[in-house]
Formats: C-alpha cells, structure tokens, sequence
C-alpha cells in the first residue's frame, strides 16, 4: 500500500538546538501509528512540518503533497486536531456545524448531525454549558464527518478523564477508522493507545529510536522475569534493560539486539512475557529525563 507520509533527512532548528535532527520513515496509509516521545522530544514539530505550520530542511510528502508549497491542497485531506476538550465557550453546537461545514469541502453535516441526535446534545447548546464529556462528544461529531485521509491527533485527550478517554478511542475505532484512513496519534498515556495501534514510534532528542508494527514489537522484544541463581545467565546474554518488580529481576531482551536471542533460550531463564509498549517506551527513553 501506498506511503501516507515518506519523510527523507527531515530536520528542523530553533536557533542551535536541533528539534528534528534528520530524521527518515515512512507510514503507510490504514494505519494507527503512535508518535511517542518525551517533552521536547521532537514529536509536535514533526508532525507541525507534516501539516506545513512550520519550515523545515529534508525532504517530506504527505499525501503526495509537499507541505511548504502546497498545504492548502493538503488540508483538503487532513484533519489535525491538539486538544479535543478545547472549544471557545460562546460557540453553540448549530455554530460548530455551520464554521465546519464552511471551511472544510469533506465535512458531512448529515453524518455530525447523525452522531449529536444520538447525544444530549442540541443545536442551541453552548461550550460553557456543556460537561468535558459534552464537548468531547461535540468535537468527535465534527471529526467524524470529515472524511480526511490523514487524522492527526496531538495530545487529543489532555485534561479528560479515564471514561471520557476511553469513549474517544474507541467512538474513533467504531466509526471513523477504515483501511481507507490514516491515524497519528501523539499522547503521554501510551497505555490507552496501546490496544489501538498498528505501529510504533519513539522519538528522543530528534531522532527516531524506534519504528516498527506492534507485530514487530511483539515478536522483537522479549521480558523476562529471572531468578536470583540465573542473574549471571541472564547478565551473559546482554538484556537492554533491567528493572525490579517486588525485588524480582525483570530484564528486557531485543532479539535483534546483540547476540540476537531467541525466545527459545530466554525461556530457560525464567517466565517469559511481551513487554507493554508503556515499559518499553521508559526502558528505550532511560536517561531522557534527566
């Protein structure tokens, strides 16, 4: 399947500090892909350069747009979205259907009136009204009625509770999501996401660390909870990380690592399990916080 994004030697400066430093990758299109980073990480501008809100160095082609010279014609195609709990409290709900309605050519009004009837929700109802929950189904009613090729979803559900969450994820399965789309996602609760995503990537001080299907990760990266009598075994066999889970070792392998070893010979160090996208993402970010 085609490339949605296919970015070479991306990079991007504030003054000396590189924020993307030369990046490469490629997403194809009918995925969900987690853009995971800490703070400063790199993560928004990247997608910033993605949607031509900022000038960049490199090559990038987002739906076979270039975003510097042709960002009207690509967010024809595109919808970006930074906080879903995020609306100016004098608009009613009659008003967010009319302003969408007019500035975007692949909004649905049917399809968001559809949705709002199956909520308390009503034309007249205004934001300072409304709970988070209200206005998270609000903004899901007006994402999903544009029918764009490319989702971009930077910290959707900052400040929302776990219910509330929850709904996002999984109303942006059930009835926007298809082979035909695409979903970035940026977010700190990686845990939420995790269950969704097709691919991940880790980014840390402007470099990719980490690009692969979950499938990958799956079959890449191996836990394992070591007995004291194997520490010396498992120590031998060079694990990427270490942990302590109530004062047992837990120590992370990466079968594409050094000595490339199989799950086969892990399990005779101890019990064997797939590593979280949570744990493997402090596992690779160690240090990044200091």
């Amino acid at each position: 399947m085609s490339a949605v994004i296919t970015a070479s030697g991306l990079s991007k400066r504030y003054g000396k500090q590189a924020a993307v430093d030369n990046v490469s990758f490629s997403i194809p299109a009918g995925r969900i892909v987690g853009l995971i980073g800490p703070n400063g990480s790199g993560k928004t501008t990247t997608l910033k350069a993605a949607l031509g809100l900022v000038p960049f160095d490199g090559e990038l082609n987002v739906l076979g747009f270039d975003p510097r010279t042709e960002r009207d014609a690509l967010m024809r195609e595109v919808c970006f979205i930074a906080d879903v709990a995020i609306l100016p409290r004098w608009l009613s709900v009659g008003d967010a259907i009319d302003f969408v309605a007019g500035v975007h050519p692949r909004f649905d009004r049917k399809k968001a009136e559809r949705y709002i009837a199956a909520t308390k929700l009503k034309p007249s109802m205004k934001v300072k009204s409304m709970s988070k929950g209200m206005v998270v189904q609000l903004h899901l009613a007006l994402v999903m009625a544009i029918d764009a090729k490319l989702l971009v979803l930077d910290e959707p559900t900052l400040g929302l509770d776990i219910i509330y969450r929850k709904q996002f994820y999984q109303n942006l399965l059930e009835d926007y999501f298809d082979e035909g789309k695409t979903i970035i996602i940026t977010t700190h609760q990686v845990e939420e996401v995790e269950h969704i995503l097709t691919d991940l990537m880790f980014i840390r001080d402007g470099k990719i660390v980490l690009a692969a299907s979950m499938e990958e990760v799956g079959e890449r990266y191996t836990e394992v909870m070591v007995p004291s009598e194997k520490i010396n075994a498992a120590n031998a066999l060079q694990p990427i990380d270490k942990r302590s889970v109530f004062g047992k070792a837990v120590m992370l392998f990466d079968s594409a690592g050094p000595g490339g070893v199989s799950r086969e010979q892990l399990a005779g160090l101890g019990e064997t399990r797939n590593i979280s996208v949570a744990d493997l993402f402090v596992a690779t970010m160690k240090g990044s916080y200091a």
